[in-house]
């Protein structure tokens, strides 16, 4: 039997700042092209960006716009959206223990090295 976690909804403002943290290191590039949408209780819908740890499945409620403005308006974030390198390098020191937190910093890590990859292999095809 498979016990599901529970499901919390909540603004990005209201949310812990040691989950808001962890959420830029998982969205590093920005939150907007991450959001999915859902039916909430009321049977509105309704834009999140999904997050998840351990404990939670967090959806975070915001529009493509507040998505835009929180980065536009965060300094851990550049002028092109992108997390700083110095922000990164603290919260990856800060939060590299939590297991969800390395898993999916070794997958943004392979989907670079996939898309180097990528650009290496055009001329390989004859080969498989």
């Amino acid at each position: 039997m498979t016990v599901s976690k529970p499901r919390v909804i909540k603004d990005f403002e209201k949310l812990e700042n040691k989950i808001q943290e962890q959420i830029k290191l998982v969205y590093p590039e920005g939150f907007s092209q991450h959001l999915i949408t859902f039916t909430n209780k009321d049977g509105l819908l309704v834009s999140a960006l999904p997050f998840e740890t351990d404990e939670k499945y967090y959806l975070v409620r915001m529009t493509t716009q507040q998505a835009e403005d929180i980065i536009s308006d965060d300094d851990d974030y550049d002028d092109d959206g992108t997390l700083k390198d110095e922000s990164r390098s603290i919260y990856e020191d800060k939060y590299a223990e939590l297991d969800y937190i390395a898993e999916n910093l070794e997958d943004n890590a392979a989907d670079d090295d996939d898309d180097d990859d990528a650009d290496d292999d055009d001329d390989d095809d004859d080969d498989i």
